[in-house]
């Protein structure tokens, strides 16, 4: 006997994570299968505390939308056979034309202008490539992979790939106009 695999929708995602066993478990939802994600180190959530801070900072002082950190989730891809896909994000900016008024309670609907992921060790390169695409499918305009071993981010947007050394300058672009950090600023020291 052959046993079909069974995928698992956005909405039974959300049910099935509320219960006991997932209590002390990180997860994401990957074209319908639900799969672990490890805790991050020390130097992960500084990295993470210190961008994420220079990142709000300028949007509340330019009003021009919302940062969420903490891995909020984003229904990505929503699928007929149940293949849905729901990630976190370490960062993700939304702008206010994008996301007006109050956010809301459930994964929201809608992809961040930009994402921030920060590797850690145990993060697969294959699933790191899945995700970038899976975010410019669903409408992302910019993404920054930030490496702490190497000190360096990757920067990806429509019109290509650039990585980013700790003497140079991370910057908004088009989606963050105005916004500029100096890469080595965003690692502890």
């Amino acid at each position: 006997m052959v046993l079909e695999k069974q995928f698992v929708s956005a909405e039974d995602f959300l049910e099935i994570v509320e219960q006991p066993d997932y209590d002390n478990r990180k997860v994401e939802l990957v074209e319908g299968e639900i799969v672990d994600m490890p805790l991050p180190n020390p130097i992960h959530a500084a990295i993470l505390a210190t961008l994420a801070t220079k990142l709000n900072n300028f949007v509340t002082e330019t009003e021009s939308g919302r940062i969420l950190v903490g891995d909020a989730p984003f229904v990505l891809k929503r699928n007929v056979e149940g293949r849905d896909t729901l990630r976190g994000l370490d960062i993700a900016y939304i702008s206010a034309e994008r996301l007006p008024g109050k956010l809301p309670r459930s994964p929201l609907h809608v992809a961040p202008d930009l994402a921030v992921e920060i590797i850690s060790p145990s993060n697969k390169a294959e699933d790191i490539e899945k995700k970038i695409e899976q975010l410019f499918d669903a409408g992302t305009s910019l993404i920054w992979i930030v490496y702490p071993d190497l000190q360096r981010v990757a920067v990806h947007a429509s019109d290509g790939t650039f990585k980013l050394k700790e003497s140079d300058t991370l910057s908004g672009g088009d989606v963050l106009p105005g916004f500029e950090v100096l890469v080595s600023d965003i690692f502890p020291s």
